[in-house]
């Protein structure tokens, strides 16, 4: 049987091209086909295909050269057709790469070898509904749900909902909903909390809130958390790990639960978050001994 693998690179940078390419001719090399979504000129003498939830679908893979916004493009594929996907990291920080640049070869290695572990991560599934109940449009996340106002100079007025019960009133920014693999993400800059990728919970984080409360919530998996705006309020936009959206009119309701089916995330070692933490924020750890015994 043939062996495929989608190659997903970041191809803003002479760098990165190169590291696709070298990646490209290395799997072919093995015996295995490479499908590129790039531009045709960026990698040549490959099969090419567009951004779509077709992609992916004969391939083994997804193989991704980039960052973490080239990652979530990348894991939208992979989810569509039920396969795992790798993250090298050649861009800043890249929390959801699994290794980083210097690193690809080997990871080639691991690949071609099949020498790798798969684990689920939690996803969101979103849905959005007018001020009559219809439904607008529906969608899913592995980072963030970001309801957004589209009116800069005022506040969105909303009330957040957990498990059809309110819980706030307040006029704000915006309302974060993500997952423990997106806390290090938008949700950490907006002062959400770090959950570690193996919690099955939900964040709920509020972006500039004007309320007595404001501090983040951890809520149950299996939690059903809503953000309703008030019917007189500005337009808003459900945004979805950053490139996704759905149009939220005054009025509407977005509602967020656990995602029906999770993200197959490829592991090449076994090394702890807590170190992954360390390493991608450059925490200081000077002075640390550890357990004696």
């Amino acid at each position: 049987m043939t062996r495929r693998i989608l190659l997903v690179p970041h191809t803003g940078r002479a760098n990165n091209v190169a590291a696709a390419v070298r990646a490209a001719e290395l799997l072919q090399q093995s015996g295995i086909t490479v499908r590129v979504c790039a531009a045709k000129e960026v990698v040549p003498g490959f099969e090419h295909v567009q951004h779509s939830l077709e992609a992916a679908k004969g391939c083994e893979l997804v193989l991704v050269l980039g960052g973490d916004g080239t990652f979530l493009r990348a894991a939208d594929m992979a989810r569509a057709v039920d396969i795992p996907v790798l993250g090298i990291n050649l861009g800043h920080v890249g929390f959801l790469a699994e290794w980083e640049a210097e690193s690809l070869d080997r990871a080639l290695v691991r690949v071609i070898d099949k020498t790798y572990e798969v684990e689920n991560r939690l996803t969101i599934d979103v849905t959005v509904w007018d001020s009559r109940g219809r439904l607008l449009d529906s969608g899913w996340a592995l980072n963030e749900a970001s309801v957004e106002n589209l009116n800069r100079s005022g506040v969105l007025d909303a009330i957040l909902e957990v498990d059809g019960r309110p819980v706030s009133s307040f006029g704000c920014d915006g309302v974060l909903i993500s997952t423990p693999t997106g806390s290090t993400a938008y949700a950490f800059s907006a002062g959400g909390p770090v959950l570690w990728p193996s919690l099955d919970a939900i964040l709920v984080v509020l972006n500039n809130a004007h309320a007595l409360f404001t501090k983040p919530l951890v809520v149950s998996p299996d939690s059903t958390v809503a953000v309703e705006s008030a019917s007189a309020t500005t337009p808003a936009v459900v945004i979805m790990d950053g490139f996704r959206e759905i149009s939220m009119p005054a009025g509407a309701r977005v509602e967020v639960v656990r995602g029906r089916y999770p993200v197959r995330w490829v592991r090449l070692d076994d090394q702890p978050f807590t170190d992954r933490l360390v390493s991608k924020l450059r925490l200081p750890v000077e002075g640390w001994r550890g357990p004696k015994r």
